[in-house]
């Protein structure tokens, strides 16, 4: 009975887990790019919104021009993302809180605090939802060698193959650059601001992407200067 039960803990228990990472297509985060498991890289951009329903019917019609234009124009694809989360004001909050501590006259110190009560209920209750926009630029990578030499020599000389990678990453990688440049480009036309996500950024957008119950909103260090977050 007991080898039985030894056989059944050495079929079931002892067996070893894959991590979540062995079911995403991505391979690793670097440089700005994440490179996935078949070789193709992504760069991601989150880009402004323009509240479309306030412009005049010549505005709107003229931004509908640039976006067909813009389409018309690309020689490879691209995504379009949408993220919706909760509208995080805390960081607001604090900063009114402090302004509050500083102020001299207690009238306004006690409108002050009436502001951030009202503000911070008003939140919790009517679930404000913060709307951000990404443009995903992929690249696929080339075949590369892989007839039997190339591979013998690679098995000799490990270095070689990692200096060879590093090579074909850094040529993707500038050839990457061009196409999120020509995207940022015709992006400015319409009106429209980017950013290009860094390493950390990447990480922490991929991240939540994958947490949305638990994680916070993504925090990108210039993304309030350049007010690319949509509010409804």
């Amino acid at each position: 009975m007991s080898k039985n039960l030894e056989m059944q803990s050495n079929m079931t228990g002892n067996k070893p887990t894959a991590s979540t990472q062995a079911y995403l297509d991505i391979k690793e985060i670097k440089e700005g790019v994440v490179v996935m498991k078949d070789g193709s890289l992504r760069a991601v951009l989150v880009v402004s919104s323009v509240n479309f329903s306030l412009k005049s019917g010549d505005e709107q019609n003229a931004l509908v021009a640039s976006y067909q234009n813009f389409l018309n124009s690309l020689e490879f694809p691209i995504q379009i993302l949408m993220q919706s989360r909760k509208l995080d004001i805390h960081g607001y909050l604090d900063k009114m809180r402090a302004i509050m501590q500083q102020q001299t006259n207690e009238l306004l110190r006690m409108q002050t605090q009436e502001y951030i009560e009202y503000v911070a209920k008003l939140i919790e209750f009517a679930s404000i939802m913060n709307k951000t926009f990404y443009v995903v630029v992929p690249l696929t990578a080339g075949a590369g060698q892989t007839g039997f030499m190339a591979k013998f020599m690679n098995l000799m000389s490990p270095a070689r193959e990692v200096s060879l990678h590093q090579t074909d990453f850094e040529k993707s990688r500038e050839e990457l650059t061009k196409r999120v440049n020509q995207v940022a480009g015709s992006m400015g036309s319409m009106g429209l601001k980017t950013i290009v996500l860094k390493t950390e950024e990447l990480v922490e957008l991929m991240y939540n992407s994958y947490n949305l119950n638990t994680s916070s909103p993504i925090k990108i260090k210039s993304i309030e200067e350049l007010d690319l977050t949509h509010v409804e």
